[in-house]
């Protein structure tokens, strides 16, 4: 390669980097304009967002038990699955969901697991869960839309770091009260594309799983707009820096266009 080449090959490979990146993803990503903070490590935010979601599995009582704790890594706080009333891994006892519900939207969520086995998920319209589960590898793993993508354990840093989804859905579309189009979900995982307008084809769990769970084997989907959840299962697994970003899209694509 000629020396006079090599300044274009390199502003080449870093304009194709830019395009990569341009989506702001990954541990520490600040919100976007016009998005809500959800989850920023205080009480006040916890009780004035979210409220917990009272399917048939529920067993706990308002005020919300979840606790403020530090975070173990960075200076600040966080919040924490802690109910006892999931303790023994209670499916839905605990879950908390935002008060507000959502069509489409832009979702970036940073989360910690504390112990070996931690569990906990990110629920999608408190339908489509975004599995959050430290030593799970299955389809039903670690940052798997559930059941319906492999899971992409690699990105995974482990027990005791921050890790983080940033997420891009799209409802379902209805016409004359039928789906005409199933919903879409694109998701980079600690700053790496991993799902890439993944269509989800139902709500997998039961009807302790959250809105239409129990509707046709979780098939039923409704042209009903849901709230962020984000499950309890009695381990100690920590959220923080979570805000999310409603959208409207038009066409079916979630590839971080907005």
């Amino acid at each position: 390669m000629k020396p006079t080449l090599l300044p274009f090959a390199l502003s080449f490979v870093l304009a194709g980097l830019s395009t990569h990146l341009f989506a702001d993803v990954g541990v520490g990503a600040k919100p976007l304009a016009g998005a809500e903070v959800i989850i920023d490590g205080t009480r006040a935010t916890l009780d004035e967002k979210w409220i917990y979601w009272e399917g048939p599995g529920f067993k706990s009582a308002m005020p919300i038990k979840w606790k403020i704790v530090d975070d173990p890594v960075d200076k600040g706080t966080a919040v924490m699955t802690d109910d006892r009333a999931a303790d023994g891994g209670k499916y839905g006892a605990a879950d908390i969901v935002t008060k507000k519900a959502y069509r489409d939207f832009r979702l970036h969520i940073e989360f910690l697991i504390m112990k070996a086995g931690g569990n906990s998920g990110v629920y999608l319209q408190n339908r489509f869960e975004i599995q959050v589960f430290d030593g799970d590898k299955t389809k039903h793993g670690m940052g798997a839309v559930i059941n319906e993508t492999e899971s992409p354990y690699q990105l995974y840093k482990g027990i005791g770091v921050w890790n983080c989804y940033d997420i891009t859905f799209r409802a379902a579309r209805f016409q004359d009260g039928k789906m005409v189009e199933k919903p879409l979900v694109s998701m980079f995982f600690n700053g790496v594309k991993v799902h890439h307008n993944v269509a989800i084809n139902q709500v997998w769990g039961g009807a302790n799983s959250g809105l239409d769970g129990g509707n046709d084997g979780g098939k039923g989907i409704t042209d009903v707009p849901g709230g962020l959840k984000l499950q309890c299962e009695g381990h100690d697994v920590r959220y923080r820096n979570a805000w999310i970003k409603e959208l409207d899209l038009a066409k079916p694509d979630t590839d971080f266009t907005e």
